[in-house]
């Protein structure tokens, strides 16, 4: 993935089973649970994007969150900071050497996940 690609998109719910009835009818999406991350449903749309399905606030944010592809998290936390965001999750590997992630909430309010492969 090239670096500004969104490669993610996380949908948070009350309702894990109902949302994913929801997205499955409407998108056609599948979702597995994915390993090692109980309660986080994950689906693809594409050949390289896809997202989850999770509880508010516990196998995802609070809100919609979209996941923007980096080549250098330490780079782009601080680009963040110093252009008036700030991060709301410090950098953390995802088990199994997928890649890392953090998030950061931009000027205007609104979370951004960033993704290094």
């Amino acid at each position: 993935m090239a670096k500004g690609e969104i490669t993610h998109i996380e949908f948070p719910s009350d309702d894990a089973e109902r949302a994913k009835r929801f997205y499955t009818a409407v998108a056609g999406w599948e979702f597995s649970e994915m390993e090692g991350m109980p309660g986080y449903f994950v689906f693809r749309s594409g050949e390289s994007a896809g997202g989850a399905v999770g509880k508010r606030g516990e196998s995802t944010g609070q809100t919609l969150r979209v996941y923007i592809t980096v080549d250098d998290m330490t780079g782009a936390t601080a680009a963040a900071e110093a252009n008036g965001g700030t991060v709301v999750e410090q950098p953390a590997d995802i088990g199994g050497g997928m890649g890392t992630f953090a998030v950061v909430r931009d000027p205007e309010g609104t979370e951004v996940g960033l993704w290094q492969a």
